[in-house]
């Protein structure tokens, strides 16, 4: 499927995302960024020099949703396509309840790679959650990755403390140590980090400890002009049905606010602002579109107390007849909304408390309205640009009133407004232009990284097999049949990747795989299993394996329990590591693995204890092993394990040997290993070392050209 253009990978992952009328508003996880990354895809997917844009979210399979987000794939244009892959329950949740769920994303983002026989040239991650993915997955395939933040933790945090909100009470519903600690690890990582506004740079980033001003450029997102425009000459709009029920006196001026039921969209303060204002109330009547509802009572708990507090305030005010808040509204009528309020010299207004961009107000602009907005990120620039409406205090009603009148009360001031707004959105904001923009920007990336290095990755993105061997007396041991074998990978070389699993450490690896002339592998599983790191073109750890084997993982007390044991006796500290402990042992002295089992048992401490060769004993995390490894990497990567061949020659390597890949016990094997022969899927070889490992390949039938897919098609 490769074609000669950029494949650009998209990732935003909360949210409901669909192609035809996006439900924006439906909730808090359902809005501008949605909408963002929607146009965003499809103005891509139109440049000559990109032939492939995903969008990649999440799979929805629960009837508290449309089924279409079930949907794997949706065609959003001819060259885009979102692309829905599951992660976590089947039930659709917020934001803030995906963070453990976010590895599952990642491995099945490696095998949809696979399936369409692909590699994206770009990743870009947009929030926090999608950002922390966009690192993995950048590392993992060694292609950049590019970061949108949208909104920053520490914006909303510090607003949120501003209003009086305790920490604990901010960590507890946003979790927001993980959020920032996912923004800081993605500016980090990061090639590019697109802002919507230099005003988020200077000020917004400015909070974060990383220093990336070098890697941070400006990209306005769009408006689709299409759609946007202004008032035509005699229209009707269907729209005012919705509306008049609502209104005495319909035909006044509109106020117009689109935006959802959310507490940092500082609703109350415009009703307020409203409600105080008898100068405002006579000249225009009050729309609040604020999402698509059913009742209420049923709405979650901050939306229904944004409604609720609305309602009371219309009725505190007495309202009644001068504000509009339907029920319902298509995504369709948006446009129309503000050229209705554009052909009633009307104002469009956004109270919120933050605004890092603002994408309703550029199309307010694009449809002839002015605006009334926050002095905050987005707006300010936005004004600056449009020169087409009026900054206030989103925390002073009185401010909001006050900018509304200046808009609503000179009609000459109006019009010129009007028309510059008309001109900023043309000249400044369109997505043709951001689509322009973001390709250039990639060349330079392309530019900066040089070419022909991701090869090596890719090969293991897309080949068909994986094979993993052990090293010592297994890989090596015999040179004329090691470059035997190194001739047969390499007559594989797009078909099969190569790792190595053993108990060596990683500088040990790599400098004993040297000294044979042993090419640097796709992967290196060491340390007992306990890493796992990816060797081409540099060495990258990945860190999903070590969130796995973190669990339950007391190295302290291990050490302390294991001190008093007979016949144990650590090995010098280079052979330590982060999660493997190992000891010498004297077979004579030592009371047994059962019974240090049983020791550490009655301590409360539970490890993977690997005894090989008679003399060695490994203290793993339970979850590690070089078997689990190799059954994680298969995983992780969408290798079924009929199409993985592993090798060893001792103890070490049984559960590898075990784990459901083809397995292959080369001939100069270790008496502990004589327990699985007759056990189905693994050969034992008359021939030693990487003669061996090529007996077995035969004897499998280890064809890697006459294999299937990761979904198990031909």
């Amino acid at each position: 499927m490769d074609g000669d253009g950029l494949f650009i990978s998209l990732i935003s992952l909360h949210g409901l995302i669909r192609g035809d009328e996006p439900e924006l508003g439906r909730d808090a996880d359902t809005g501008g960024q949605v909408q963002y990354v929607l146009e965003a895809a499809r103005a891509l997917s139109a440049r000559p020099e990109i032939d492939r844009v995903e969008l990649m979210t999440r799979q929805l399979l629960s009837t508290n949703v449309g089924a279409e987000y079930g949907r794997h794939l949706e065609q959003i244009a001819e060259s885009a396509w979102i692309v829905r892959l599951p992660f976590g329950p089947h039930r659709y949740l917020r934001k803030e309840s995906l963070w453990p769920y976010l590895p599952q994303f990642v491995s099945n983002a490696l095998v949809h790679f696979r399936e369409i026989g692909r590699v994206p040239d770009v990743i870009h991650g947009h929030y926090a959650d999608a950002g922390d993915t966009a690192v993995e997955l950048g590392r993992l395939l060694h292609v950049p990755m590019i970061y949108t933040g949208h909104s920053l933790g520490r914006v909303k945090k510090g607003r949120l403390l501003e209003h009086g909100i305790a920490e604990s009470t901010i960590e507890e519903r946003f979790r927001m140590n993980r959020r920032i600690a996912a923004e800081e690890r993605a500016l980090e990582h990061a090639s590019l980090i697109i802002a919507s506004t230099q005003q988020e740079i200077d000020e917004q980033y400015g909070l974060y400890d990383r220093e990336a001003s070098d890697r941070m450029v400006v990209i306005p997102p769009g408006v689709d002009l299409d759609r946007f425009g202004p008032p035509r000459r005699g229209e009707r709009y269907e729209v005012e049905k919705r509306l008049a029920p609502f209104l005495t006196r319909p035909k006044k001026p509109m106020i117009l606010a689109i935006q959802r039921a959310d507490e940092r969209k500082n609703l109350s303060a415009l009703v307020r602002a409203f409600g105080e204002s008898e100068q405002l109330r006579e000249l225009a009547n009050l729309v609040l579109i604020i999402g698509s509802r059913e009742a209420i009572e049923r709405m979650p708990k901050g939306q229904r107390k944004v409604l609720t507090d609305m309602l009371l305030l219309i009725d505190l005010y007495d309202l009644y007849g001068l504000v509009a808040y339907p029920k319902h509204h298509r995504l369709h009528e948006v446009p129309e909304l503000y050229r209705l309020a554009a052909s009633r010299r009307g104002v469009f207004v956004n109270p919120a408390l933050t605004e890092p961009f603002g994408l309703t107000l550029i199309e307010a602009a694009a449809s002839g309205l002015p605006i009334v907005a926050p002095n905050d990120g987005g707006p300010r620039e936005i004004v600056a640009l449009c020169d087409n409406g009026v900054l206030i205090d989103p925390l002073d009603p009185q401010s909001i009133a006050d900018g509304l009148v200046d808009v609503l009360s000179d009609r000459k001031k109006w019009r010129r407004r009007s028309r510059a707004g008309l001109r900023g959105a043309d000249r400044n904001f369109s997505w043709k232009g951001h689509a322009e923009k973001y390709v250039r920007q990639i060349r330079r990336l392309g530019k900066r990284r040089g070419h022909g290095d991701s090869r090596p990755r890719t090969r293991l993105a897309l080949a068909r097999s994986l094979v993993v061997f052990d090293i010592d007396n297994t890989l090596i041991g015999d040179r004329d049949a090691l470059v035997e074998l190194l001739d047969w990978l390499d007559d594989h070389y797009h078909q099969v990747a190569f790792a190595v699993a053993t108990g060596r450490v990683l500088p040990s690896a790599l400098e004993i795989l040297e000294g044979w002339g042993v090419p640097r592998p796709d992967v290196l599983i060491t340390a007992v299993g306990t890493e796992i790191h990816y060797g081409r073109p540099r060495i990258v750890e990945d860190e999903g394996w070590r969130h796995v084997i973190d669990r339950d993982w007391y190295p302290s007390g291990l050490r302390e329990v294991l001190s008093g044991v007979a016949g144990l006796q650590l090995q010098p500290e280079r052979d330590q590591r982060a999660f493997k402990l190992s000891y010498f042992v004297d077979r004579d002295v030592w009371p047994g693995i059962q019974a240090v089992r049983k020791r550490l048992k009655a301590r409360g401490l539970d490890a993977n204890l690997v005894y090989s060769h008679g003399e060695f004993l490994d203290v793993l995390p339970k979850q590690a092993s070089k078997g689990r490894a190799v059954s994680f990497l298969s995983a992780r990567w969408g290798f079924l394990l009929e199409h993985v061949l592993v090798a060893g020659d001792s103890g070490n390597d049984t559960d590898m040997l075990t784990c459901g890949a083809r397995a292959v016990v080369v001939g100069n094997h270790s008496e502990e290993l004589r327990g699985l022969a007759g056990r189905e899927g693994v050969v034992f070889a008359d021939a030693p070392h990487a003669r061996g490992i090529l007996e077995g390949i035969e004897r499998h039938g280890f064809e890697p050209s006459a294999t299937v897919d990761a979904r198990g098609r031909n």
